[in-house]
């Protein structure tokens, strides 16, 4: 199997990389899919219907409105998000859809209803997947001109039936040039080539780019992180769902810029940065997908605390390095959770998403403040250790609560972990493999809702107003 630092790291649109980004990008697949067999033009009703997680929590995360835009061909990377939910508004006030209408020449406009033609069943699964999801599309007599299943995976990752069964989420035989899929296989190619954790990603990752387009597009995701932070620092009111949420980051921002240095607070300048991504992600805004939405706070966070607090004198060329060696240790730790795990909520629960971006931050933090591929490994281990078996049961469906406060909390065990690996020698009990296996089977074991259904923990526990 081949991932990409890229497919782990990927801009989109809040508030969730499984509910939102991959009903999207499904949608807009099975749209495409019309065009390249020639029945688009034929096509006079379409039918989505939404299973397992996505229906019953897919509401309050966007997925009706992410499928709205996906069949009008729109991708999560470059929807502009200032007028997404106008052009929803309008889709449903005119009950009309215009299918593929990015391509220019090729929008084809029918009629649509969402109450009756995008259907979400809160009880019912399809067999492979938590999150999957099946799409119709009808000629003007009501014969079927075609039907696809898609499964989001986690991430943003999505497949089709076709690929259910196979050994791969991301069907990409690609030959690197270190492949590994365990962290005792990175320790040991690491060892034997003597690079460290982030070049031997970096040398994987010419498989599809060449070092200047990797650098370029690592420092642009981080450029999106940044945004994402800056406009979380600034916004203020009240965050969309019903829930009544208040943004807090700005204001809090503002009291700590009122207590004296910075480098005193740099913990809690952690936790708000990651508290703004995810403001911002709640509010449906651009965020990276790191590697999920509803954990796409922390590694922004702790990036940020290297940035600021961390990264001493270093100019600004040598702080650009150290961000993209964060990135590339950081997706190699994250290859680790997507090829021996999930990092699907809806699979595992919580401990599959902000415990994986804890832990991805806590390897990319560690490589970066100069630890050995083995202090990287520990950092990444003791990051997922202390977040198993954390539940994902947002109230109201919402990516709101606990999420907005749980990607605050996972940015300072991430640093944490990180300083706590550069104290030690390297050597630890539990390995990292061992920690995301248990992750796994913990996932296994956890009732089904306690993975994203909105139908136990916090979720029923506290009444939505």
């Amino acid at each position: 199997m081949a991932i990409s630092v890229f497919d782990l790291f990927s801009i989109g649109i809040g508030p969730s990389s499984s509910h939102t980004v991959g009903p999207m990008r499904a949608a807009r697949m099975f749209v495409r899919r019309l065009k390249n067999e020639g029945v688009l033009a034929q096509t006079a009703s379409v039918r989505a219907e939404l299973f397992g997680s996505l229906g019953a929590t897919g509401h309050g995360h966007g997925s009706p409105k992410a499928v709205l835009l996906g069949l009008e061909g729109e991708s999560p990377r470059t929807v502009d998000v200032t007028t997404a939910d106008e052009r929803v508004t309008a889709i449903r006030t005119s009950k009309r859809l215009r299918l593929l209408a990015t391509d220019i020449g090729d929008a084809h406009e029918i009629d649509f209803d969402e109450s009756t033609q995008l259907i979400m069943h809160r009880r019912r699964s399809l067999p492979y997947h938590a999150n999957g999801m099946t799409l119709f599309a009808y000629d003007a007599d009501g014969a079927p001109l075609q039907e696809k299943t898609y499964y989001s995976v986690g991430g943003g990752f999505v497949i089709d039936e076709d690929a259910v069964g196979q050994d791969r989420v991301v069907p990409d035989d690609t030959q690197l040039t270190h492949p590994f899929r365990t962290g005792d296989e990175l320790l040991r190619l690491t060892r034997e080539t003597g690079l460290s954790v982030s070049a031997l990603m970096l040398e994987n990752e010419k498989a599809w780019r060449t070092e200047e387009e990797i650098r370029a597009g690592l420092l642009e995701i981080w450029e999106v992180m940044r945004a994402c932070v800056s406009r979380g620092l600034t916004q203020e009111g009240i965050l969309p769902g019903g829930l009544k949420v208040r943004r807090r980051a700005a204001a809090a921002a503002r009291q700590l810029r009122g207590e004296g240095s910075p480098q005193a607070h740099a913990m809690e300048w952690a936790t708000l940065y990651a508290m703004a991504v995810n403001e911002e992600n709640a509010a449906g805004g651009r965020v990276v997908t790191a590697p999920t939405n509803g954990a796409a706070g922390i590694i922004p966070a702790v990036l940020h605390y290297y940035v600021n607090f961390a990264a001493g004198s270093a100019t600004e060329e040598e702080k650009q390095d150290g961000i993209v060696r964060f990135l590339l240790a950081a997706g190699a730790v994250g290859m680790l959770f997507k090829e021996n795990a999930s990092i699907s909520g809806a699979e595992v629960g919580c401990q599959g998403e902000v415990g994986s971006a804890c832990s991805m931050a806590a390897g990319g933090l560690a490589e970066v403040l100069g630890a050995s591929p083995e202090k990287v490994e520990n950092a990444a281990e003791i990051g997922i250790e202390h977040n198993l078996g954390l539940t994902c049961d947002p109230i109201g469906g919402l990516v709101q609560i606990p999420c907005i406060e749980r990607n605050g909390m996972a940015s300072v065990k991430a640093v944490t972990a990180a300083h706590m690996s550069l104290r030690g020698d390297g050597r630890h009990h539990v390995s990292l493999d061992k920690a995301i296996k248990t992750m796994k089977d913990t996932g296994a074991d956890m009732k089904v809702k306690y993975k994203e259904t909105a139908r136990g923990g916090l979720a029923v526990n506290v009444i939505e107003c």
